[in-house]
């Protein structure tokens, strides 16, 4: 299974869930008690008449839903309630008063940090501590936005379409097969990937530290031929949540054809869920880098 750089897709519970089950084999010669002998019909069929036998030849083949198997219909309603708990979250830190919005946003960011490690390393799915993450990071987001917005109106808006944009694109080039998580790609990812979060840890320690004033650190104040390093940085990132969502979906594809037990549709609901909040941050911190330096 081609797993993706979303850790989620990579727990053991997740790899399990695909792989095909065993078949018990016995020594030739032998049969479990009660099985018939190949070529021997069982004492049911032994006892059914033929019309009942065309009956239940003609009856349609039991689909992945009648067998407890995980859908893309199931990865779809569960990943919109997801979406949906996020965006009530969000609405919360949206009307509420300013000092309680700031609030939720410190509440929603830990918060979520917490049920995202926890809902990561958990062995078996729990819908209400996915749709608990969701709420908790629609806290967070809708904090965040509002404090963009105010100091750079609209950037809120453009944030919501670029993310449904570049969801939609990645998409629909995923369902075309014109980009693939190849095995080189992703070496790249990774690469890229550990980049990008040795930056975010420098660059946060040197805002903690008060080495750069700037409330984006050095994706503001330093510049490449007179363009913000964060500009770089950000198409970067955007880059990275991009593939990682390719990466997602070649993992939830490989799930359904392979038969991973329904449970796991909230799993790959999850996975998304913690993509498009990073494509989200991403987009949105980037467009602010650009309007402050207009």
């Amino acid at each position: 299974m081609a797993l993706g750089g979303n850790p989620i897709f990579n727990g053991k519970s997740f790899r399990g869930a695909t792989q095909a089950p065993r078949v018990p084999s016995y020594p030739q010669g032998q049969q479990q008690y009660g099985q018939p002998q190949y070529g021997q019909p069982s004492w049911e069929t032994q006892q059914m008449s033929s019309d009942q036998l065309q009956q239940m030849y003609n009856r349609p083949s039991a689909g992945p839903a009648e067998t407890g198997r995980m859908t893309f219909d199931d990865v779809i309603v569960k990943t919109a309630a997801c979406l949906a708990v996020l965006l009530i979250g969000a609405a919360i830190s949206l009307f509420v008063a300013p000092g309680t919005s700031s609030l939720l946003m410190v509440v929603g960011a830990l918060g979520g940090f917490v049920l995202a490690m926890v809902n990561t390393f958990k062995k078996q799915p729990s819908p209400a501590l996915i749709l608990g993450y969701a709420g908790l990071e629609g806290l967070f987001l809708g904090g965040l936005t509002r404090f963009l917005d105010a100091l750079y109106p609209g950037v809120g808006l453009q944030a919501v379409i670029g993310t449904l944009a570049v969801f939609g694109v990645t998409l629909a080039l995923f369902k075309s097969g014109k980009v693939r998580a190849t095995p080189k790609a992703m070496r790249f990812f990774m690469i890229a990937m550990l980049g990008y979060l040795v930056f975010a840890v420098i660059n946060m320690l040197m805002v903690w530290t008060g080495v750069v004033n700037s409330p984006f650190g050095l994706s503001t104040s330093v510049h490449i031929f007179g363009i913000p390093l964060g500009v770089f940085i950000g198409l970067l990132a955007i880059g990275l949540a991009a593939f990682s969502l390719v990466m997602d979906f070649t993992s939830i594809e490989q799930g359904v054809l392979q038969g991973a037990p329904e449970r796991y549709s909230w799993t790959a609901a999850f996975g998304l869920t913690v993509t498009l909040v990073w494509l989200y941050v991403e987009i949105i911190r980037l467009l602010a880098i650009l309007r402050g330096d207009d």
